[in-house]
């Protein structure tokens, strides 16, 4: 039988390291933000992207139009071992759906993207697709994505995505990923949207964290 002390040493050796892995480096409900504005620490890449309120709830909308592709960053820079996550909510009109998702290390980053159009969950190197996984999306449904980049060993990192819908349980196992060898770049995380469908996206509950090892 291991002595007391080891024990408590483990134990609280086990908790730092959970710790670590979830540590929150930024976040922002927008409950507490201005009302028609930006906050003044996000950097609108384009789009009328502006804070509204419904149903006693705050978040960050991009407008239905013009339809093109719209994005804003936040939180510190980063190059590796940061994950990023948020709520987004899109709606389709007839056969036209919006595109949507979240980023990592700036413009030219990597992408977690939701197609509903197409169905598919995609990860993006940039404007490269590098995998996808079929995904049912629904019109009007608030959706967490969750994407993050960690260091592997020298020359090799792990692009993982998820989604799943926000009255389920977050799902254990990332649902798309692949495996990256060239040297990541610095950048903030990002959200960004194609209006597509002519109605506004809703994006929400941003947060930028260590990310989790498996």
């Amino acid at each position: 039988m291991k002595p007391l002390p080891i024990i408590w040493a483990a134990l609280c050796g086990s908790v730092l390291c959970l710790l670590a892995q979830t540590r929150t480096l930024y976040e922002n409900n927008f409950e507490q933000a201005e009302l028609g504005r930006v906050p003044a620490d996000f950097l609108v890449l384009d789009g009328a992207f502006a804070v509204k309120a419904e149903d006693n709830n705050k978040f960050l909308e991009l407008p239905g139009a013009p339809l093109d592709s719209f994005g804003v960053q936040f939180g510190p820079a980063e190059i590796s071992d940061i994950a990023v996550s948020a709520r987004i909510n899109g709606t389709a009109k007839g056969r036209r759906f919006p595109v949507f998702g979240v980023g990592l290390n700036g413009v030219a980053g990597y992408k977690l993207q939701g197609s509903p159009a197409k169905k598919p969950l995609e990860l993006y190197k940039d404007t490269e697709l590098r995998a996808t996984v079929g995904y049912e999306w629904k019109s009007g449904q608030w959706t967490n994505l969750r994407l993050q980049i960690r260091k592997l060993k020298d020359g090799e990192w792990k692009i993982e995505g998820k989604a799943w819908p926000q009255e389920t349980s977050e799902p254990p196992k990332w649902l798309v990923q692949f495996d990256e060898q060239e040297t990541p770049v610095s950048g903030r995380a990002s959200v960004f949207g194609s209006p597509f469908s002519g109605t506004p996206i809703q994006f929400d509950d941003f947060i930028v964290s260590a990310a989790k090892d498996p």
